[in-house]
């Protein structure tokens, strides 16, 4: 069993891409959006991935992925239900933590969060400066309930 632990922030400005040190372009789409068991199809750059995550408990859930043939996740994104997200996402490395932030395209345009996963519920960690509002386990900021 695999479970997520991450914490969500809004972003209140852009320093992490000066910190960045890798980013990439996502796509994604969802074959099921229930809360209880989300799928989700991913073509990050040039590598595809399958991930079925459980409901969210607060800061962790269930997560299960698996990387599959870029051609794989290619057609399967076109299966997907309306509403393809796209984003772009820095890892920011910081204070032995390493932080996802993803800037939001198309009509999400504007919208940047940032994530950190962590090892075990009640890890501490310093947050970076861009680092604003907690949004952690707020429905209305997970990916698969964003109005694409």
């Amino acid at each position: 069993m695999a479970f997520e632990i991450e914490h969500k922030y809004l972003v209140v400005n852009d320093s992490y891409r000066e910190l960045a040190t890798k980013k990439e372009n996502i796509r994604q789409g969802y074959l099921n959006r229930n809360p209880d068991r989300t799928v989700r199809i991913r073509v990050m750059d040039d590598k595809g991935f399958l991930t079925v995550k459980g409901r969210n408990h607060g800061e962790h859930r269930l997560e299960f992925e698996y990387e599959i043939p870029l051609h794989d996740a290619e057609e399967i994104l076109r299966l997907s239900e309306p509403g393809i997200v796209e984003k772009t996402r820095y890892y920011v490395p910081y204070d032995g933590m390493v932080w996802e932030v993803d800037e939001f395209h198309g009509s999400l345009n504007g919208v940047v969060v940032a994530e950190v996963e962590i090892p075990e519920v009640g890890t501490a960690y310093n947050k970076p400066s861009f680092i604003g509002q907690d949004i952690t386990g707020d429905p209305k900021f997970y990916n698969s309930n964003l109005k694409v």
